[in-house]
């Protein structure tokens, strides 16, 4: 015969709640501030690349002929091909290379050499992007020029190989390089980050499957981080999208919309244009230039929609969340 003893409850016990404590409304005080300070900036330049556009996007084609850079629309639609097609390729060159990089370092590399390969990736970051134009233009070029001859002879029939192949070797395609070496790090240390997020109870029980080490990674690996690099190539391709200087520097653009990549002609991009013609434009060219830049906005700002999209449907597996 069992027994139960029953526990009075104690007479006049209450929930007090806690106070908070002057440190938390301080820090959610600070936090609050910041979200609502980034909406704040991103609305300034919103406006004020809308009123400094406006004059140029509501004159007239002879106002833009006599005293601008031609016809709106004509003229920037060349511009935004341009940017998107050499931050395309740079993505296509640089994402499987940031990948494997990345993917070495995380599950393949020793430890020290891991270590070691991490800090020159997040060194590569650093490096100022006129080094890159500079190292883009006069070495990088000249070293690519006998393959871009040979692309043009041997594999010209494909567009966007066609020649003739351009004397200096200052060609989209070199642009685009650059480009990849630009974003390479960034794709390679968010990757990096995301793969060691992996559970390690995933990989050890693909393992103990009997899995390969490749198997292990194409199953437990890249399903969780496929989020992850998703936003990683993301932000590659915002910073090839808004470069500026390296592309000045090695590309000598033209306002034309053309596949070919080895050519001596090539098209320009927005970043690039406003850059080589701002300092001597005025007037409502400078607004053209200005409206030039409120395009790139809405790209980019389009770019990062589609990658929190892109992001957020995966959220629960996503190793970057």
């Amino acid at each position: 015969m069992s027994t139960t003893v029953e526990r009075p409850a104690p007479s006049g016990s209450s929930l007090v709640p806690s106070k908070p404590r002057v440190g938390d409304r301080v820090f959610k005080g600070l936090s609050t501030g910041a979200g609502v300070l980034i909406f704040v900036i991103l609305g300034a330049v919103a406006t004020f690349l809308l009123a400094m556009a406006f004059p140029a996007l509501v004159a007239t084609p002879a106002e833009l002929e006599e005293r601008g850079f031609g016809e709106f629309w004509s003229w920037v639609i060349p511009l935004a091909f341009g940017t998107v097609w050499s931050s395309f390729w740079a993505l296509v060159f640089a994402v499987p290379v940031a990948i494997g990089i990345a993917l070495f370092i995380s599950h393949y590399a020793p430890r020290r050499l891991a270590a070691t390969l991490g800090y020159v990736i997040d060194l590569l970051a650093a490096v100022p992007s006129v080094v890159y134009g500079l190292w883009g233009g006069i070495a990088l070029a000249g070293a690519l020029q006998p393959l871009h001859a040979w692309l043009t002879t041997y594999l010209g029939w494909i567009p966007i190989f066609a020649g003739p192949a351009s004397g200096t070797g200052r060609t989209l395609l070199t642009t685009s390089l650059v480009l990849a070496v630009m974003i390479l790090p960034i794709i390679t240390s968010l990757c990096r980050e995301v793969f060691l997020q992996t559970p390690e109870l995933h990989e050890e029980a693909a393992l103990a499957l009997g899995a390969t080490r490749w198997e292990m990674v194409r199953m437990a690996v890249f399903p969780f981080a496929r989020a992850g690099i998703v936003s990683a190539i993301m932000l590659g391709l915002g910073r090839a999208l808004g470069e500026t200087m390296a592309v000045a520097m090695v590309l000598s653009g033209a306002n034309v919309i053309k596949l070919e990549m080895l050519t001596q002609q090539n098209p320009i991009s927005i970043a690039a244009r406003i850059a080589l013609d701002f300092p001597e434009s005025s007037g409502i060219a400078v607004n053209q230039l200005i409206a030039a830049g409120l395009v790139l906005f809405v790209i980019t700002l389009a770019v990062n929609m589609v990658a929190r999209w892109i992001v957020a449907r995966r959220a629960a597996f996503s190793g970057a969340n």
